[in-house]
């Protein structure tokens, strides 16, 4: 069952490796030899891709054959807490890590994505192709209901509220349609493209370009170079970007504002188009989706144009255009905040410290109060990142499950009052300090620029 998951996720299965025991490992001797967890770790992630088939025990290769071999339940004794020569007890552990001891985010987790998943509920896997439905219908109503009732009232009192409102809306329809690329919306895949196709081409985005960048940021999440969104840029490209770029790129609002021209033109550093059949981001037999996307967003450029010609177009930009750019700012501002603005800075990787699960252990859930129902619990990332073919209905009860087994490598979001003001405040903080990485090294964290923290300062004195 976890190669199908790995599968889906686009991965090559990971070795079968045993559960590490807590406090120490074996001897053929059968006495108990106790090394601390980080060294096995480090005897493990040593063996790279040489003899996945085997791990380091005492300093020599043993094969996984006669480590399955062994008896552990009769050798290793792992008490919950053990007393101290003082009589004091040991603090309790949370995956191997003192519970209050400072703790290494970066370090390899002592468990694999085969043990969370064990740990989700079978139901959470199951997809409800009515319930999913029931989603659709009950956001476009509203939708059409808010639009319906801003032109009948036309009062610049409610039009703002409008705004807001409907911009929001806009986002939860792309969180459907981001549902329908992952599969998850139903298990059928012609349901999921003409869903997809018609939630994200209202609202302004080539669902097949989109779909498919979107796999990739998933496959390479918490990767330097490989991931496709909002991954930090190493200090080189950095160096050489301009002070205009610069400041766009990290001065609030203009973040908020990148996600269409993110669409044509991808990151700094990268090539290519969402809209393009020929561009780097698709292979040949990608193409035709491509085609098909750009299409649908052209019909809806042109149904837009329609309108304005009929209603006039300063009716289109109210009813439509400023809502457009409320979703556009909820998009960047939640995706951001689910791999940015973390009180403690998260590790990026590269090279062979890369791993899909350490990548996806650097991702952010977050409370968006009111908001997490109307945008489908997207919230929910961690479990989403790993396991992206879990319903948004589920993920949830998945994230509850999965808790005991994450440990520390879960980092509980805070509280949100009604409206989730506190995560500007996480934003800006983030944008002050989270710059660049190095270009050499293959665990990097985020280099903080003096030059644009001290401009962020000066504007925020």
């Amino acid at each position: 069952m976890a190669t199908w998951v790995l599968s889906e996720c686009g991965l090559r299965p990971l070795p079968r490796l045993i559960p590490k025991p807590r406090t120490g490992l074996l001897s053929n001797n059968r006495s108990s030899v106790k090394l601390p967890l980080g060294v096995v770790n480090k005897k493990i992630e040593s063996v790279g891709s040489r003899d996945l088939n085997q791990v380091w025990f005492n300093g020599a290769a043993v094969s996984d054959k006669r480590i399955r071999s062994k008896d552990w339940g009769l050798k290793v004794s792992v008490p919950l807490q053990v007393a101290t020569l003082d009589g004091e007890e040991e603090e309790e552990k949370v995956n191997g890590f003192m519970k209050n001891s400072d703790f290494d985010p970066s370090a390899p987790p002592p468990f694999g994505l085969a043990d969370i998943r064990a740990a989700i509920p079978k139901h959470c896997w199951v997809k409800n192709t009515w319930k999913s439905m029931s989603y659709v219908l009950r956001d476009v109503v509203v939708v059409f209901g808010l639009a319906a009732t801003a032109a009948a009232l036309n009062n610049w009192i409610v039009w703002p509220l409008y705004w807001a409102a409907q911009g929001t809306m806009f986002w939860a329809l792309f969180v459907l349609g981001h549902d329908c690329g992952h599969g998850s919306f139903s298990n059928n895949h012609k349901l999921n493209s003409v869903v997809g196709h018609i939630l994200h081409s209202s609202i302004l985005v080539p669902y097949n370009g989109w779909r498919i960048s979107h796999r990739t940021h998933h496959q390479n999440h918490g990767h330097v170079e490989n991931d496709e969104s909002w991954h930090p840029l190493p200090e080189k490209i950095y160096k050489n970007l301009d002070a205009a770029t610069k400041s766009l790129r990290f001065t609030v609002p203009f973040p908020l504002l990148a996600y269409p021209f993110y669409l044509w033109s991808r990151s700094p550093g990268k090539s290519g188009s969402h809209y393009d059949p020929n561009s780097d981001l698709f292979v040949p037999n990608e193409r035709k989706d491509i085609i098909t996307s750009t299409a649908c967003w052209t019909a809806m450029v042109a149904l837009l144009v329609g309108l304005s010609c009929t209603i006039g177009p300063m009716q289109v930009l109210k009813l439509y255009g400023v809502p457009y750019w409320i979703f556009v700012m909820w998009l960047d501002f939640v995706t951001y905040l689910h791999h940015h603005g973390h009180d403690e800075k998260l590790p990026w990787y590269r090279g062979k410290a890369w791993s899909y699960l350490r990548g996806g252990l650097t991702t952010i859930d977050r409370d968006y109060g009111w908001i997490n129902n109307i945008h489908h619990d997207i919230g929910t990332h961690v479990i989403h990142h790993l396991f992206p073919q879990i319903p948004h209905y589920n993920l949830i009860e998945a994230t509850e499950a999965a808790k005991p087994v994450l440990g520390k490598y879960y980092r509980e979001p805070k509280k949100s009052g009604p409206i989730p003001f506190h995560l500007v405040d996480t934003l800006v903080e983030s944008l002050k300090k989270d710059h660049y990485v190095s270009d050499t090294g293959d665990i990097l964290f985020y280099q903080t620029d003096p030059q644009i923290a001290g401009t962020s300062q000066e504007k925020s004195a």
